[in-house]
């Protein structure tokens, strides 16, 4: 299935009766309200999703602040939302699917192919002038079985060593990248090696992607052309998700690496750069 399902696609497919689940992803880092703001406003069907509860596991000592779910925490919550085998997901947001993403990714990983990003999230549905509804939405449970382990990772070892032969691109901002400002982690600064690629930069500025043309050419510039592996890391594992999309969409497979900084700082013994 492709990455990414247009606003106009989607409402064909609600108004044909095709079976979409649609699952509404609000958070932004720093923001409790996600869920009052889905009860407020969200597109008729959608099914609101908790990222810190059903998107994460508990931190523990040296987990970094959001790990990956269990697999089984992962299919309950799936069956929750309603999901079937065969189902059709759509995820989107208020954020230009930067949280969004983390539920493709996890879906992805989890064996379920057939769940795509709504280009430019709410508010291209709003621009596009279709409804909105409040409260919550009732739906079924689903059945829908998922495993793990199909998407690439990379973990705190695999480039603790500094052994990594690919390019690691940081998917934060850059300011965080050159440890001029650092809100919520130990540390400011960087992995060493690692290459500075804001994953706002992904988006144009009514917040869907850029073609894929433009996104080929922004990572070929930064050596992620697909001719060595590529790894992404952000604060915790949320928006790197959503730089995985954007290199997909570019034709360039890479991996996730889970813990990212928020693991990496947490480590007295690890090397931090700064800089551009």
């Amino acid at each position: 299935m492709e990455t990414l399902m247009n606003v106009q696609t989607l409402r064909d497919r609600m108004t044909s009766g095709a079976q979409t689940v649609l699952l509404d992803v609000r958070w932004v880092l720093g923001d409790p309200h996600g869920h009052r703001n889905y009860r407020e406003a969200h597109i008729p069907g959608a099914v609101y999703v908790d990222l810190e509860t059903q998107l994460c596991a508990a931190p523990f000592p040296g987990s970094g602040r959001h790990p990956l779910p269990e697999p089984e925490a992962l299919q309950e919550a799936a069956r929750q939302w309603g999901i079937n085998d065969g189902d059709v997901v759509v995820a989107y947001d208020d954020n230009g699917t930067l949280a969004a993403a983390r539920l493709w990714w996890l879906l992805r990983d989890a064996g379920f192919a057939s769940v795509a990003l709504l280009d430019g999230g709410l508010s291209a549905w709003r621009a596009s002038g279709f409804e909105l509804e409040s409260g919550e939405e009732q739906h079924c449970l689903g059945s829908v079985a998922l495993g793990s382990g199909a998407m690439p990772v990379v973990e705190l070892l695999d480039l603790s060593g500094l052994q990594w032969q690919g390019v690691l691109l940081d998917a934060r901002a850059a300011e965080r990248f050159r440890g001029e400002v650092e809100p919520v982690d130990p540390k400011a600064g960087h992995i060493p090696g690692a290459r500075s690629a804001p994953t706002t930069e992904n988006l144009q500025p009514d917040k869907r992607f850029r073609p894929a043309p433009e996104l080929a050419a922004r990572f070929a510039a930064l050596g992620a052309d697909g001719n060595a592996p590529i790894a992404v890391y952000c604060g915790s594992g949320v928006t790197a998700a959503h730089e995985i999309a954007a290199l997909e969409i570019a034709g360039y497979p890479a991996a996730l690496y889970p813990g990212s900084w928020s693991q990496w700082s947490s480590r007295a013994e690890l090397p931090v750069a700064t800089g551009a």
